[in-house]
């Protein structure tokens, strides 16, 4: 039977939300989302890229190098001899050997220099070496 005089008692009370079930659910969630993340590296410097109407974006996970318009060198956000990219891109591909390479080079950098960062790229074992420019939007 149902009981009317426990149900009238119980109708001064407030009811509880418990809310630590909730709170566990929330950091779940903030810490699969840390670990799914991907964090975006830099080369340090901000060059100039020249553009191109035939580049495209890529989504892979790649190893930033960058040729300032002076030729100097960055990875990392550190400045680099290029006699040591090839042992840096060695490292950086040993941490994800999937990673592609990309030399971000100023157009006003030499040439000569931005082959050699490449080659030094290819001899490190580099299978995916690659120009950044932007896109350029024709006109």
């Amino acid at each position: 039977m149902l009981n009317i005089t426990a149900s009238r008692r119980n109708k001064g009370q407030g009811v509880e939300l418990n809310i630590a079930p909730l709170i566990d659910m929330v950091f779940i969630l903030l810490i699969f989302f840390l670990v799914t993340t991907s964090f975006v590296r830099e080369t340090g410097v901000d060059v100039e890229r020249p553009s191109a109407a035939t580049a495209v974006t890529k989504n892979q996970s790649s190893i930033l190098i960058a040729v300032t318009r002076d030729n100097r060198v960055f990875m990392e956000k550190r400045e680099l001899d290029p006699r040591t990219v090839r042992a840096n891109v060695e490292r950086a591909l040993a941490e994800n050997p999937e990673a592609g390479v990309v030399v971000v080079a100023d157009k006003e950098s030499m040439t000569g220099m931005v082959i050699e960062v490449m080659d030094e790229c290819r001899l490190a074992g580099a299978k995916n070496v690659s120009i950044a420019a932007s896109l350029d939007s024709g006109g």
